[in-house]
């Protein structure tokens, strides 16, 4: 269990490290952390509602905040360059985020080729059942994304990697509001970057 410990720490570092440079994207991560935090909640109650919002809002202002606002040139905190950084990234890199995202934009098509989705939804006779439907396939999408990356994990590193990234991102909502909450703050004071990690500081 200490080594799960440690090992969930180490990832969460150098994500924090080499990838939330920039106070703009860090607020993104909090408005996307408190956003999944509702999804999670509303999940029990209603699945379909919960993540429209965890793709809508969660994700798309999380991966906004990489996308935009992310510095990509040399790393000189962590003396690393873009592209290493990317190509030893446990989890999602910005090449598998950008087809993830593409595969969860487009997914919709597959609703109105298939309103039945190969017999695993109702057909719609309405908008809202529409975007019911289109709920549940992002739904699909999400779970699906994490459990192909965790497999993925266990064969390229070993299983502990694998389960290891998946609970770091069934968490990160809560690690991101505690990490992350005074960012806003941080901007409004004209702090663009977290001098922390400029600084290189130890964890």
């Amino acid at each position: 269990m200490t080594g799960f410990v440690e090992h969930l720490r180490e990832q969460r570092w150098d994500d924090h490290r080499y990838y939330h440079h920039s106070r703009i994207n860090q607020s993104l991560h909090l408005v996307s952390a408190i956003s999944f935090v509702f999804a999670y909640m509303l999940a029990f109650k209603d699945p379909a509602l919960a993540a429209l919002i965890g793709w809508l809002v969660a994700m798309t202002s999380r991966q906004i905040g990489h996308l935009f606002f992310e510095p990509k040139g040399y790393d000189e905190a962590n003396q690393a360059t873009h592209e290493h950084k990317e190509e030893i990234k446990v989890g999602y890199n910005l090449h598998r985020k950008i087809l993830l995202m593409l595969t969860w934009a487009l997914s919709p098509l597959l609703l109105l080729l298939d309103p039945t989705l190969l017999g695993f939804t109702e057909p719609h006779r309405a908008a809202g059942d529409f975007v019911r439907n289109v709920g549940y396939l992002w739904l699909a999408i999400g779970v699906g994304g994490l459990l192909f990356r965790m497999v993925q994990l266990f064969v390229i590193h070993d299983v502990q990697t694998g389960l290891v990234w998946v609970t770091k991102i069934l968490t990160d909502p809560f690690h991101d509001i505690k990490l992350y909450h005074r960012a806003p703050r941080h901007l409004l004071r004209g702090e663009r970057i977290d001098p922390s990690i400029q600084g290189g500081h130890a964890r």
